[in-house]
């Protein structure tokens, strides 16, 4: 009866080592389990942070209204504006306009125009494709007042895809799509459409993470700068504008 209790003691006691063995081991498969999903959900909550990036920013409206290859001409176009009024071409959109202070009332549109060298965006219409640049932009013929004057002038091509992708994305933003408005019922870019000072006041329509806004903001500065230094002695005559140089 003795060697039968002390065997039975030794089987508990194997038993009880065993399940603590296999609790043990539990425990580490569990946690093993619990880091392999705090790593999935990780992952997860970053693709869902990254996918909310991207559905802020949409470029729905850019691809329904050009081709691939005229999409890549516009980012030249955008690219092109950046490093013109950018020190640091490293810089992205948002920061280059806050470092430089563009939003400040202090700073007019003429001074950002002064840092965009004229030959070189004549250059860039080289670069992009007739079919790019005869959706956005056409030379017409303008007249100074008072003296009459006929001049050539860069215009915006009246029902062209880039009306109709600023007319898109108004649907969304109705700030862009007063912008659309004018630029349709003027066929030009006025200096006076978009404020430098608008751009950055509280929530603004002008979001400058946003490659729409970017493009924007391009083509709108670019096409003024167009207009004042193509005939820059018609300017001189008639209605001077001094573009002073950035310190």
């Amino acid at each position: 009866f003795k060697l039968k209790t002390k065997h039975n003691k030794g089987h508990i006691a194997q038993v009880v080592c065993d399940a603590t063995r296999l609790r043990h081991h539990a425990q580490v498969v569990v946690h093993k389990i619990m880091k392999k999903l705090i790593l999935i959900l990780i992952q997860v909550l970053f693709l869902c942070i990254l996918n909310a990036c991207e559905m802020k920013h949409t470029e729905k409206e850019l691809e329904s209204n050009f081709t691939i290859e005229q999409i890549a001409d516009l980012r030249k176009i955008t690219e092109f504006f950046k490093n013109s009024i950018c020190d640091d071409t490293g810089l992205d959109f948002k920061v280059c306009f806050n470092e430089k202070n563009y939003g400040s009332l202090l700073v007019n549109a003429f001074e950002l125009l002064s840092r965009i060298d004229f030959d070189e965006q004549q250059k860039l219409y080289k670069q992009i494709s007739s079919t790019t640049f005869d959706e956005i932009w056409m030379f017409c013929e303008a007249t100074r007042y008072p003296s009459k004057r006929k001049f050539q002038d860069i215009c915006s091509v009246y029902d062209g895809k880039y009306q109709k992708y600023l007319i898109d994305l108004g649907k969304k933003n109705i700030r862009i799509a007063k912008y659309a408005d004018k630029i349709q019922a003027s066929g030009g870019f006025n200096v006076f459409d978009i404020g430098l000072n608008e751009i950055f006041k509280e929530n603004s329509y002008f979001d400058l993470d946003d490659p729409n806004i970017q493009l924007i903001l391009a083509i709108h500065f670019l096409s003024i700068n167009d207009q004042i230094k193509r005939n820059p002695l018609l300017n001189e005559l008639e209605e001077p504008l001094k573009i002073a140089p950035l310190e």
